[in-house]
């Protein structure tokens, strides 16, 4: 279709006529789907909230659902996704910067730019739905104001428009991905440079594609057969839902059960599963050093009481330790579940336990998020190139005091949800480097076998979206020697 007819397509009669018969000032009803993607992206801008946390609150607020809970959260996730090709996008449709455009001005563009490029709306829905909700929220000036910037990003496709406001690819790559896939360009030269720039294009691709629902049967308390679904490739204990909510699942509302992804599935299985290098029969004393929400201790308890052992969990955060717990505590009883000896809100770089006590230590290390971009769009806008030096730190003082509370013959799995190097493989060398008790195993067994997983260093593991369906973890299993 020619540029012109999509513009004719997408006009309404009579725009720009008031109906007669109207009061002046009355405004139409503003669509609550719509309302609700919108309310989303503004918690995400003002409060700092996450979409997939704020978004079944707002749902649920306003009733939505079935299908238009569906297009709410389409609406919501996917412009949150696509928000630097749109900024691109509108940026060429505006004559002034966009940061001098009002913000909750901004957030209905988005969301209509979302709803003509890559949304099956037709033009003049997205486009007569928009102007109501600006009129409602901003007044009948800035209503008139989006009715024109949105008329002219229906005159191209999205692929018309990349072509138009991205660099060109050939010589400038990275300029072109930041564009193409909505990405800020230093993190696509860091996934660049983590999974090499013949494969970037199908992680950044990924990174939009939403993900399934991933559910996880906390052993001894729950069984995949319980949550439907199709089971995970990777962790006995997962299954996909291919539609429907996880709290109508019996096994997920009494908490035997929960959403989880594969990928954090197999950071606790493997540490589990690892040998222990000494020969004393004792119960097995088990740490996750950096606990919040609390769904990795969840499984790690459920193993930690196959084998004998119990768990405590550790959180810095107060408000993020009560996660953990609840997380721990056993819905029916109000008691902690099997396996779960405590939770502690405590500094993992300065904890309030004694050297050598745990056999077994998680460090789920605070990072960039940037492995977990399908399931939380908007980090990829929060985070900046300048974070990784406070980061980096953090982790190595993690890492390194994780080793000082494990017993010799013991274990540290040290886990980001990151590829980036210089938080997996830059980390564990640079501990490696500093101490002479420590060594680095092969990760074996579940995880061990996942095919083409091979981490920056020997031995570790780095799990990618394209080619394993999972968040981008890295892990990397070491050793108390001494």
């Amino acid at each position: 279709m020619s540029p012109s007819n999509r513009a004719q397509q997408g006009r309404r009669p009579g725009a720009g006529r008031r109906p007669q018969g109207k009061p002046r000032g009355a405004t139409k009803p503003v669509d609550p789907a719509r309302l609700a993607a919108f309310e989303v992206l503004k918690a995400v801008r003002v409060d700092e909230a996450y979409a997939n946390l704020v978004l079944p609150h707002v749902l649920g607020r306003l009733g939505l659902e079935g299908r238009d809970a569906a297009f709410a959260t389409e609406l919501a996730s996917g412009t949150l996704r696509q928000q630097g090709t749109y900024d691109a996008v509108l940026a060429a449709c505006i004559d002034r910067p966009l940061a001098k455009v009002e913000a909750k001005v901004l957030d209905v563009l988005r969301l209509g730019a979302h709803q003509v490029l890559s949304m099956r709306v037709p033009d003049h829905a997205a486009i007569s739905t928009s102007v109501d909700l600006t009129r409602s929220k901003a007044g009948q000036g800035p209503a008139g104001f989006v009715n024109a910037v949105l008329r002219k990003v229906t005159r191209k496709s999205l692929e018309e428009w990349v072509a138009e406001v991205a660099p060109a690819r050939e010589k400038d790559h990275d300029g072109w991905a930041a564009v193409a896939f909505s990405h800020p360009r230093w993190v696509v030269e860091r996934l660049a440079e983590a999974v090499g720039r013949d494969q970037v294009d199908a992680l950044l691709a990924a990174d939009n594609v939403p993900p399934l629902v991933t559910l996880v049967a906390r052993p001894g308390r729950a069984t995949v057969d319980e949550l439907g679904g199709v089971p995970t490739p990777f962790s006995r204990f997962g299954a996909t839902l291919d539609a429907g909510s996880p709290a109508a699942i019996t096994a997920v509302a009494e908490g035997r059960a929960g959403v989880q992804d594969e990928g954090s599935q197999l950071v606790a299985i493997a540490l589990a599963e690892a040998g222990l290098d000494h020969d004393e029969a004792r119960a097995e004393s088990w740490l996750d050093l950096c606990a919040g929400p609390g769904g990795k201790s969840a499984l790690l308890a459920a193993l930690a009481a196959q084998q004998g052992a119990a768990l405590v969990a550790n959180e810095r955060q107060p408000h993020r330790a009560g996660l953990v717990l609840a997380n721990l505590t056993d819905r029916t009883s109000g008691s902690q579940v099997d396996g779960s000896a405590g939770v502690v809100a405590g500094d993992g770089t300065r904890p309030p336990f004694k050297d050598g006590t745990f056999d077994r230590v998680l460090v789920d290390a605070p990072c960039t998020g940037l492995g977990a971009l399908r399931r939380r769009p908007e980090a990829r806008w929060r985070r900046a190139s300048a974070d990784l030096d406070v980061l980096v730190g953090l982790q190595r003082s993690l890492l390194d005091r994780a080793i000082d509370l494990t017993r010799p013959g013991g274990v540290v799995l040290y886990a980001t949800c990151s590829p980036v190097l210089a938080e997996t493989n830059g980390v564990v060398q640079d501990v490696l480097e500093g101490r002479s008790d420590v060594t680095l195993e092969p990760i074996l067994a579940t995880v061990g076998n996942v095919p083409d997983s091979a981490g920056p260093i020997d031995g570790t593991v780095q799990l990618w979206p394209h080619r394993h369906g999972t968040d981008a973890m890295f892990l990397a299993l070491l050793r108390r020697t001494a």
